[in-house]
């Protein structure tokens, strides 16, 4: 895009700057190199991913977020490692912009580096890459010792949507950390096989009210979720309200009739956010048994519960009979 560079000094100008004794000039010069949009800018700043000074290499890795493909990508994995903290930062920022398949490539070795840092970094590049063959990598890292490793190999994991990992990801719902039974959890959303569901289905009892109002909300998307409606049912117990409140909007979405009186009962509670889900979850079932719960409710002191109640009497009048 070389009318974008006309706007700023020409290339060769640029990288003389660079070789400029004041740091201050050469970051200059890659705030220029960034901003140019001219792909041929990327050859320039992979010569400065070693300039002795960090701010210089912190300006690099930010310069380099503006680029995509396996040049960019084999820079940024060089400052990844930088010693200075704000230097690896900054390209681990620019690292999850990538969105170039190829750049996966440049990234793999770095999976196995000895600092958790880097690895977790690296994962959460792969995560938006997508590339199949970043599986491997991803399973590997479900045995890593460190927690927020793990939490971004579900990551990978659960975008890639391939149904030979749900064992892994199973498997992964009874890790020792609450993050990574979580993205598990929802990782396993995806997957039309039942052994997902019932996963799913058992994380609804977590120890953790995060897990379990994952689980909730997940099930409302599952293709096997049905079979979880009494599991959902038992949820709209729990001792939080924001576990409740999903597991209300799943057994809407499912449309499950016995779960009525249940939902019903949601509208009495003080918070207003699980009132007005369980309005809008009878509006969604329009089972007939629901109309007596929520005539109680036309008057609420919420304005958007009131909207949500009329919303559901008008489907129920409307007709609009539960699909299950």
């Amino acid at each position: 895009m070389p009318e974008l560079f006309e706007a700023y000094d020409d290339l060769d100008d640029v990288g003389e700057r660079l070789k400029a004794a004041d740091p201050a000039q050469r970051r200059v010069a890659i705030i220029e190199l960034g901003n140019s949009g001219d792909p041929a800018a990327v050859a320039l700043l992979d010569q400065t991913v070693s300039d002795p000074d960090a701010g210089v290499r912190q300006q690099v890795a930010l310069a380099l977020g503006e680029f995509d493909g396996p040049e960019a990508a084999a820079a940024l994995a060089r400052l990844l490692v930088d010693p200075e903290q704000a230097v690896a930062s900054a390209a681990a920022q620019s690292l999850a912009e990538l969105k170039d398949p190829a750049s996966a490539d440049a990234l793999y070795p770095l999976a196995a580096h000895s600092h958790a840092f880097v690895r977790m970094a690296t994962l959460r590049a792969l995560k938006e890459l997508r590339r199949k063959d970043s599986l491997k990598v991803a399973l590997d890292a479900l045995r890593d010792p460190d927690a927020s490793v793990r939490a971004q190999a579900v990551g990978v994991i659960g975008f890639l949507k391939l149904e030979e990992a749900v064992p892994a990801l199973t498997a992964a719902t009874s890790d020792p950390d609450a993050h990574v039974r979580r993205g598990a959890v929802s990782a396993l959303s995806f997957s039309a096989m039942k052994p997902a569901a019932d996963s799913i289905m058992q994380a609804l009892t977590d120890r953790d009210w995060m897990v379990r109002e994952t689980a909730a909300e997940c099930l409302g998307s599952n293709r096997e979720g049905f079979s979880a409606a009494g599991a959902l049912i038992d949820a709209l117990s729990d001792e939080y309200w924001q576990v409740r409140l999903k597991a209300a909007r799943s057994l809407g979405m499912l449309k499950v009739a016995q779960a009525v009186p249940a939902i019903g009962a949601g509208l009495d509670h003080p918070q207003a956010n699980l009132r007005k889900e369980c309005a809008a979850a009878l509006g969604e079932i329009a089972d007939p048994a629901g109309r007596s719960f929520l005539e109680q409710y036309t008057a609420d002191p919420d304005p958007d519960v009131r909207k949500n109640v009329q919303w559901a009497l008008g489907r129920i009048s409307a007709g609009k009979a539960a699909a299950r």
